[in-house]
């Protein structure tokens, strides 16, 4: 089972609870070590008490957007004049290219890379132009770095070559490399370009915080204007973790930074109705419902298993892969098409289902941020495996039938099909979120796909990075503007390892520390009162 989707059955572990246990013994028993310990928390607690009681003034000032740098000339390099590593060289077959050819051989991970040794001349946001072509005209998806960080990735498909962008990346002046290597791979890569970025809009932080549903609960309304304040101007952290507060994410972070992450994430997985028949249980609402009670942030994704008369449920294809596109027969064009003439009421039924698990949250007057049916365009996911089109239907027959039928009002919807052709409207959008994954010990703010996102619509929405399998650097985000409003970092090997210390693998124990507590990070302690946070 993917170990991003199965349930969790984590156990404290007996050490952990013997360290706590010292630890209070000493924090009894004063030493001259722990006579000087309290002098740092109180001075970072003052800091950070400080900047609460100014939370609605001072800390709520607008921060200027950089302006881009001076229009510029374009800055060309041809990839057959670059450094080649592993498998990688160049070929003149495929015609269309720039200069005397293109590079092709992106097979091997971390080996086969084409490096472009650059020069800037002044710091500032650049656009970055790849001119490519697929191998063999599928889509492909390829990483990009900046000086050995990776900084985001470009997509092409089809034979021709054309052109791949990666926009508003900081450049600080002087020398540079930027490499491309395989994640997908097979790409014909001809040229770099690098042009000067335009300034993001001034009003690119300032987002109303009407919500789409006009029945929306208090409490909602509540958490969409804070969530507007503080937008552009700190970044609010969060964490999935399947027990919640007192999980083994949650400790971790707590042990290691002192903080606590101010969003829970939670996944309605095992309330999918198929789920439930093969004896799944879940206690996420639970979970939600303590994290409320100490004035934290919920949010549920639904990696939704399809209903049973759709699923293989073989030794090779066993019921619990379902909701990936290769785990059941499920086809949303025909269900929506009406060729399946009874999937759009198995369909209904499943969320019936998961209604009554968001009622119990609304009964307890607790606001959602709702992001089910994500990663669409990706493919992987039944729900995007039949297109944009019938993908957007089901978006759209999802909110009618919670917001409409079923009265949930207390849901703030987080759209992430990570894909402006698979927008389902402004009319069935608060949030527009990226889910990233960029490898290993990243720190980059991936600006380029929070770029992507401001554009997916014309509409001003929040942006927000919903899943993330790294930490991006709060002091980068504020340098080239890409202020998520929120992270949620993913749980299992991102952040653990199997003896439920710091896996180190994507997120280090330093980064750790600074993010939770740089003071443009808020975490649980730092929130206000949310149950009584003024709308107007």
């Amino acid at each position: 089972m993917n170990n991003r989707t199965k349930k969790t059955k984590y156990f404290l572990p007996f050490i952990l609870i013997l360290m706590l246990i010292l630890q209070t013994v000493c924090n009894k028993t004063p030493s001259k070590e722990t006579n000087s310990q309290p002098k740092k928390s109180t001075a970072s607690a003052s800091s950070k008490e400080s900047k609460k009681k100014t939370f609605n003034t001072l800390a709520l000032k607008d921060i200027p957007i950089n302006t881009s740098v001076k229009s510029i000339k374009n800055y060309l390099y041809e990839a057959e004049d670059s450094t080649l590593s592993g498998n990688v060289k160049s070929n003149k077959i495929l015609k269309g290219y720039t200069g005397t050819g293109y590079v092709e051989g992106f097979q091997a991970d971390n080996t086969d890379t084409c490096t472009f040794e650059i020069e800037i001349d002044e710091s500032g946001a650049y656009d970055l132009n790849f001119r490519s072509a697929s191998s063999d005209g599928g889509s492909k998806i390829n990483f990009v770095a900046l000086d050995g960080m990776n900084i985001g990735s470009i997509s092409v498909e089809g034979k021709t070559f054309t052109d791949s962008k990666l926009n508003h990346i900081y450049i600080k002046k002087g020398k540079h490399t930027i490499s491309v290597s395989k994640s997908w791979g097979y790409i014909c890569l001809d040229s770099l370009s690098i042009t000067s970025s335009k300034s993001l809009d001034k009003d690119t932080f300032h987002i109303a915080s009407d919500l789409i549903n006009p029945n929306a609960t208090t409490r909602a309304k509540m958490l969409m204007k804070f969530l507007s304040d503080t937008y552009g101007k700190y970044v609010i952290s969060g964490q999935y973790a399947t027990l919640g507060l007192n999980s083994p994410e949650f400790q971790l972070i707590k042990e290691i930074s002192g903080k606590v992450p101010a969003i829970l994430g939670l996944d309605l997985i095992e309330y999918s109705p198929s789920r439930v028949a093969h004896g799944s249980t879940s206690y996420a609402i639970n979970k939600a419902i303590n994290f409320d009670k100490e004035g934290g942030i919920v949010t549920f994704c639904w990696h939704w298993n399809p209903p049973k008369e759709y699923l293989y449920n073989t030794d090779k294809i066993p019921w619990w892969k379902g909701f990936y596109k290769e785990g059941s027969s499920i086809d949303l064009e025909k269900i929506m098409n009406g060729e399946d003439k009874n999937g759009k009421d198995l369909l209904l039924k499943d969320i019936d289902a998961i209604a009554f698990q968001l009622k119990r949250l609304q009964s307890e007057n607790i606001p959602i941020l709702f992001r089910p049916l994500h990663e669409a365009s990706g493919g992987w996911f039944w729900w995007g495996a039949s297109g944009s089109e019938p993908y957007k239907q089901l978006w759209q027959l999802l909110y009618d039938r919670l917001t409409n039928y079923h009265k949930l009002n207390n849901l703030i919807w987080v759209w992430n099909g990570q894909d402006g052709d698979w927008y389902p409207g402004d009319n069935y959008v608060d949030i527009i979120a990226e889910d990233i994954y960029p490898g290993k010990n990243v720190t980059s703010t991936q600006s380029g796909k929070f770029n992507d996102a401001l554009h997916y619509t014309k509409s001003h929405k929040l942006i927000a990075l919903s899943e993330n399998g790294f930490l991006p650097d709060p002091d980068s985000m504020f340098l080239d503007d890409a202020r998520w409003s929120y992270f949620s970092t993913w749980s299992d090997e991102f952040i653990l390892n199997t003896a439920r210390d710091t896996s180190q693998q994507y997120i280090s124990k330093e980064a750790l520390k600074k993010v939770y507590n740089h003071d443009k990070v808020l975490t649980l302690d730092e929130l206000p009162d949310l149950k009584n946070y003024p709308i107007n």
